[in-house]
């Protein structure tokens, strides 16, 4: 249904990162998420850990609905920015959100379907804290097709070197050594989308 890899790196002088990921397939698709606790170190590994658990709970969820309880469940926390993305296999289309600055975007398989590259629009605010009007956008899209999310401890340019045919560890590997930032957590998730009939 969905290979994927993931890389990450705790900011200096920290023994855990506040950046984690959910990956869950249910019989209707597969949910992706990227999740970034507000700040570094153990709290915001604990903050994104609980709401990496709350959308594993809730994956048949819509991803609006998902997003509106994390924000319940972690009010009176430091918070959390996140992006989430849910692919339909059976209606070939994606659905995802992201509040915060999560980047994320759909490399395109075969580009007669559209845009190479399609960004996630993101929304300003935090969930715990400062939830913003939610509006998910919906995509199609196609068998091979990749979605990448990265942390803000990556560079934004790390967009530039994305392909749609490179094993998804390898890229998430290439792309922390290659666009971390250093100066915060870092984790990058490339899910490519193997279990779209043609």
């Amino acid at each position: 249904m969905v290979e994927y890899g993931v890389a990450k790196h705790a900011h200096v002088g920290e023994g855990e990162s506040g950046d984690t990921h959910m990956v869950c397939c249910n019989q209707n698709g597969v949910l992706i998420a990227v999740i970034d606790g507000i700040g570094h170190g153990e709290g915001a590994a604990e903050v994104a850990r609980t709401a990496a658990a709350l959308l594993r709970n809730s994956a048949d969820e819509p991803v609006i609905s998902l997003v509106e309880r994390c924000h319940e469940k972690l009010k009176g926390t430091r918070g959390v920015v996140l992006s989430v993305a849910f692919v339909s296999f059976e209606q070939k289309m994606m659905t995802w959100i992201g509040v915060g600055n999560v980047q994320g975007m759909l490399v395109r398989a075969n580009a007669n379907n559209g845009h190479m590259q399609e960004p996630l629009l993101l929304r300003a605010g935090v969930v715990g804290s400062r939830l913003p009007s939610l509006q998910a956008s919906v995509l199609p899209v196609s068998q091979g097709d990749t979605v990448v999310f990265t942390t803000d401890g990556i560079q934004n340019d790390f967009s530039t070197s994305l392909s749609a045919r490179e094993n998804p560890q390898r890229a998430a590997d290439r792309i922390l050594n290659k666009f971390r930032n250093r100066s915060d957590d870092a984790l990058v998730l490339v899910a490519r989308l193997t279990g779209i009939n043609p």
